[in-house]
């Protein structure tokens, strides 16, 4: 997709198919849980524990250990994440549509750390409630979601950058730092 078709640095992705999503800017994020591994296995945290009273950037990968996932997408939120922090983001969020296992045997991969919150969505429900899950029962891969990005301040989306299916020019870790620094005139 050319940037002339639809996409804004200012707003978020716009096309044809992003019809069927249900949040933008503006909306509050649903209500929901993820899982995360702890010591002792799973935990169940809350939306209301990632996003209530917290600036947070989240952003979603279509499948743990995927290329463009793990060598674009990860690296490029992890090489941000101080300047992230240093522009007032107190969380920075991986979600997608796996089990907490593996969400956090693909942060150890990934050298995340404690620097971004793996968040598990293993039925894809959350991202279902967004409004950016993907059908591929086609390739028996079961429902997964669209790539994206967002920026939220105490549960409502201030940024919103979705990926046409199949692309990766807009929920890169560079772009929404870039949004952050303009938004708050920190160029």
């Amino acid at each position: 997709m050319s940037k002339k078709e639809g996409y804004n640095h200012d707003t978020a992705l716009l096309s044809k198919w992003t019809l069927l999503v249900k949040i933008s800017v503006g909306s509050t994020l649903p209500p929901g849980l993820f899982r995360v591994l702890g010591d002792e296995g799973p935990i169940v945290v809350s939306s209301g524990e990632v996003f209530d009273g917290k600036t947070v950037v989240l952003f979603s990968c279509p499948g743990a250990f995927t290329k463009k996932s793990t060598e674009w997408q990860v690296p490029s939120f992890l090489q941000r994440c101080d300047e992230l922090h240093s522009l007032g983001v107190d969380t920075v969020a991986c979600m997608s549509v796996n089990d907490s296992f593996v969400m956090h045997a693909w942060g150890e991969h990934c050298g995340v750390g404690d620097k971004i919150l793996m968040l598990a969505d293993g039925q894809c429900e959350y991202h279902t409630q967004l409004g950016l899950e993907m059908d591929c029962t086609r390739f028996a891969l079961g429902y997964r979601n669209h790539r994206f990005s967002l920026l939220a301040v105490d549960g409502v989306v201030e940024l919103l950058n979705v990926e046409e299916p199949g692309g990766y020019e807009v929920s890169d870790g560079r772009v929404i730092t870039e949004q952050i620094r303009s938004r708050d005139g920190s160029q």
